[in-house]
């Protein structure tokens, strides 16, 4: 399939501009599920003491790794946007819980929103749905 097919009726610009935007976060969201795997301390202390049993740590990893994959396979990309979207909207109420700072809230939120960006960006039908145009 050719870039153009792939596109639809984006710009060149806008759908390699929407993978950037929307490829970094998504490169770092998987990491962070990669590393939820093999459970380091790194990993395992701060989970803990924001409350939740070291038990959920794996699954959560795969959670965050298979909802990073869909996002990044542009047939399920909106599934994955979705799903992403309430994981970090977990992280936004585990952090609120926990009494954070504004860093610590607005993190997720600001990566959420570059998912969107890059997806919208990217992606005519995604666009069409979010904003109502292509």
């Amino acid at each position: 399939m050719t870039t153009k097919a792939r596109m639809g009726s984006v710009s060149k610009a806008r759908f390699w501009g929407g993978w950037v935007l929307g490829g970094l976060p998504a490169l770092f969201l998987l990491l962070d599920g990669a590393m939820k795997l093999p459970k380091p301390e790194f990993v395992v202390k701060p989970t803990v003491e924001l409350g939740y049993s070291e038990d959920v740590i794996v699954p959560l990893g795969a959670v965050l790794l298979a909802s990073t994959l869909l996002y990044l396979v542009p047939r399920t990309a909106v599934v994955g946007a979705i799903l992403l979207t309430g994981y970090l909207g977990g992280a936004v109420a585990t952090h609120v819980r926990a009494g954070h700072g504004p860093f610590e809230v607005v993190f997720p939120v600001v990566f959420g929103t570059l998912l969107w960006v890059g997806l919208v960006l990217r992606n005519s039908r995604a666009c069409a749905a979010v904003l109502g145009r292509g």
